[in-house]
């Protein structure tokens, strides 16, 4: 009995402690989730979860998470950008001049477009690295010059409409069996990797998840991804922005978690001098992680002049706001050194989630800024709040 006695505080413990390493991040989010997605259906008499509406809304969680993929290494490296937004609409509306007024071809619009993103990242980089300016007031500089910049060439005026082209980025779908074997050959390689994974582990006796465990996790994987496919294909089939979302995620992952220039992202933002005595080119990595973050706005702004099929000069405004706000709530410090690339992006759907219930519910803008405004500050507080405890 007294052995038994002992036994059951020791499990108690275990199970416990179990507990508290569970992500409860994770939980938030797939919580918040399920919450928003409910109260938007019953508000909306259920037409927010028919297969139209789930593709505007994965749709509009393309672009908010593309920037926040973008936005995430910036801010894990224990900086900020509040440009996004303007060199978002910058670069669009010279998409949409390459493509409307100069007649340029798509892929010379695409490329030119790519490398001027690119570039204005890298300069946003060269005065937070080498000039020492606080990147606060950098990216708001630019924040401010680039929307001038864009008023200017477009002289006020929406450069409109795209070409046929040009709107198969934002506006075209992928065939459905295409999709379906695409899905299904994702998940075979996935599962290949986890198994070479786990081989390696045992080679060098690792722990390894129990094999219920494993089962259970790539079937509950399986079936999200497969009926994440068939939802969107029942409407018209996965939209391109959708792939492009995906494909992006994928790269940002296995760059944070697997390559050196990931590890030397999280190690700056951590520790900045400790990083530097390390031998990190602490000057180079930022400079990169900005140069990386133009690149991908880029890739947000051809999605985004494309879904509408015109250059605007108000396009992009205050999308700085949905980036950060979904990398705060995927998880990110915005002290620096903690974030991931999946968490920022069911951020982005989470704010995506919002904005298309908000709209669909006929919401005044006025509260909807409020409300994003508020779920902002919230999620900052609650980072503050866990890092004290911690």
């Amino acid at each position: 009995m007294e052995q038994s006695k002992e036994i059951e505080p020791v499990a108690q413990q275990g199970v416990i402690s179990k507990l508290k390493n569970m992500n409860i991040q994770l939980l938030v989010m797939a919580a918040a989730i399920i919450f928003i997605m409910l109260f938007f259906s019953i508000m909306t008499e259920w037409s927010y979860l028919t297969p139209r509406n789930i593709s505007n809304l994965f749709r509009q969680t393309a672009i908010t998470g593309i920037l926040a993929i973008g936005m995430v290494f910036v801010i894990i490296s224990g900086e900020i950008d509040l440009s996004v937004g303007s060199m978002m609409g910058l670069l669009g509306g010279a998409a949409a001049i390459m493509d409307v007024w100069l007649g340029l071809p798509l892929p010379l619009t695409i490329v030119l477009t790519l490398v001027a993103g690119f570039l204005l990242g890298a300069w946003n980089g060269w005065w937070v690295s080498y000039r020492k300016v606080p990147s606060f007031i950098v990216t708001l500089a630019g924040m401010l010059a680039f929307r001038g910049i864009l008023i200017g060439i477009t002289d006020g005026t929406t450069v409109a409409p795209t070409s046929d082209a040009m709107s198969l980025i934002g506006q075209s779908y992928l065939p459905n069996m295409f999709s379906l074997l695409a899905g299904i050959g994702c998940l075979v390689l996935y599962f290949a990797w986890q198994k070479k994974r786990d081989v390696t582990r045992d080679k060098y006796q690792l722990p390894t998840a129990g094999n219920q465990a494993l089962l259970l996790k790539n079937s509950a994987i399986g079936i999200a991804v497969l009926a994440f496919i068939w939802v969107l294909n029942s409407y018209r089939g996965v939209p391109t922005p959708v792939l492009l979302l995906t494909v992006f995620l994928i790269a940002g992952t296995i760059i944070a978690s697997k390559t050196r220039f990931g590890r030397r992202i999280y190690a700056i933002g951590g520790n900045i001098d400790a990083a530097r005595l390390s031998g990190i080119d602490v000057e180079k990595t930022k400079m990169s992680v900005y140069a990386m973050n133009g690149f991908l706005v880029a890739v947000a702004a051809l999605i985004l002049s494309s879904r509408l099929g015109a250059g605007s000069p108000s396009a992009g405004n205050i999308a700085e706001l949905d980036a950060i706000a979904a990398c705060v709530i995927g998880g990110t410090s915005m002290a620096g050194g903690v974030g991931t690339v999946i968490g920022a992006v069911v951020g982005a759907f989470i704010m995506a989630s919002l904005d298309n219930g908000m709209s669909m519910m006929d919401v005044p803008t006025f509260w909807q800024y409020i409300v994003k405004g508020s779920i902002l500050l919230l999620a900052v507080w609650m980072d503050s709040a866990t890092k004290q405890r911690r």
